[in-house]
């Protein structure tokens, strides 16, 4: 399957970060799926990198809610190996999710792609507790008001009840819980989110990590990968600058989007080899997987972006995956195109089968057991 003609990116500076024997889950009584699912990422990285897109199976360019239906499947025959999800408006007892989902039909996808060996990832843009708005307003100080003593402690308890229940209806077809990478708080070193630097302080973040961390627990969530996650960072001391300690996490990620002022993706490709080295080596001390949780170059007008940019910008770096942004379509608003994978007879099409076809593209056919 190794296509010969498809640059593949190299980074001298790379360091294989190996199956480290020292990997242990943060929680210490993870579901024996969890921890086996947690092994397996890490050998998966000596393969190679597993390619994710955010609500894949829900909707497409020009479709929604067909059965079986995946952009990704539509150009290549094949599911992606990650699935990505948000449960924002589970914490207002909404029906659907932030862009439309309905959560019912979220359980089915995520229960449909473990059935066929598919692993799924949960980010939550929750609400602003303390203004009632969005997740976009970072009205400062309100992270600290969730905390214990604060004022909107027990709302946000409230909220973590209900993600707790909905994590453990995450069922398998042996009524075992579904083991989900879990990717809170995230992007917290960009300042747009109500619990994003310059709105919180270091040791507020921590708390509010370590007492989610702690409270899921106490509610009898065991089967959660906990996935750190940034927006852009500089170094080391900037991406580790809240990070609320090893017992608490899992997995180490950050955010990256093209530009359409970086037309040939050099910056791009720049900042995320320039990135990723600095959290190789985080992730090599700290015996942590690495991944880029979100990336995507919006409509994707290069049709050489998956092997001539994304490729390069993850270069030979052992990362556990990749996982594009959502493939919404047309938006009215904006009146623009808004999806991150292509389609049937999209710019990119065949440049992203012959991504596909690479060894190190792990797709859902490359990781069933």
């Amino acid at each position: 399957m190794f296509i010969t003609s498809v640059f593949i990116g190299t980074s001298c500076s790379s360091q294989p970060m190996g199956t480290n024997t020292n990997l242990s889950l943060s929680d210490k009584k993870a579901t024996p799926e969890t921890v086996s699912l947690y092994k397996k990422l890490n050998q998966l990285t000596q393969k190679g990198f597993l390619f994710g897109h955010q609500d894949d199976l829900a909707y497409g360019v020009n479709w929604k809610y067909e059965d079986g239906r995946s952009d990704v499947k539509d150009v290549t025959g094949d599911y992606p190996a990650l699935y990505g999800w948000d449960i924002a408006g589970l914490e207002k007892d909404d029906t659907n999710n932030i862009d439309g989902v309905p959560f019912a039909k979220m359980k089915q996808y995520i229960q449909e792609a473990n059935q066929r060996g598919g692993i799924s990832t949960i980010s939550w843009h929750f609400d602003n507790p303390a203004t009632g708005k969005s997740a976009w307003d970072n009205t400062p100080n309100s992270l600290k008001t969730i905390l214990p003593g604060g004022e909107n402690h027990q709302k946000f308890t409230s909220w973590l009840d209900k993600a707790a229940a909905f994590f453990l209806s995450l069922k398998d077809n042996k009524g075992k819980n579904i083991p989900i990478l879990f990717r809170p708080y995230h992007e917290l070193t960009g300042g747009w989110f109500w619990w994003g630097k310059g709105n919180c302080t270091p040791e507020e973040f921590k708390a509010a990590w370590k007492f989610t961390f702690e409270y899921l627990q106490k509610k009898g969530v065991h089967n959660l990968i906990y996935s750190y996650n940034t927006g852009s960072f500089d170094s080391k001391e900037d991406f580790l600058a809240h990070y609320p300690g090893d017992n608490y996490v899992d997995m180490l990620s950050f955010d990256a989007y093209q530009n359409n002022d970086d037309k040939e993706g050099k910056k791009f490709i720049e900042g995320v080899q320039k990135q990723f080295k600095i959290l190789n080596e985080i992730g090599l001390e700290k015996h942590k997987p690495i991944a880029l949780a979100e990336a995507g170059y919006e409509a994707i007008p290069d049709a050489n972006w998956w092997t001539g940019t994304l490729l390069k910008a993850i270069g030979d770096y052992q990362i556990s995956y990749v996982l594009l942004w959502r493939n919404h379509g047309w938006q009215e608003k904006e009146q623009k195109m808004h999806y991150y994978v292509p389609y049937s007879g999209q710019a990119s099409e065949k440049d992203f089968v012959n991504f596909y076809k690479l060894d190190k593209t792990l797709f859902e056919k490359d990781i069933k057991n």
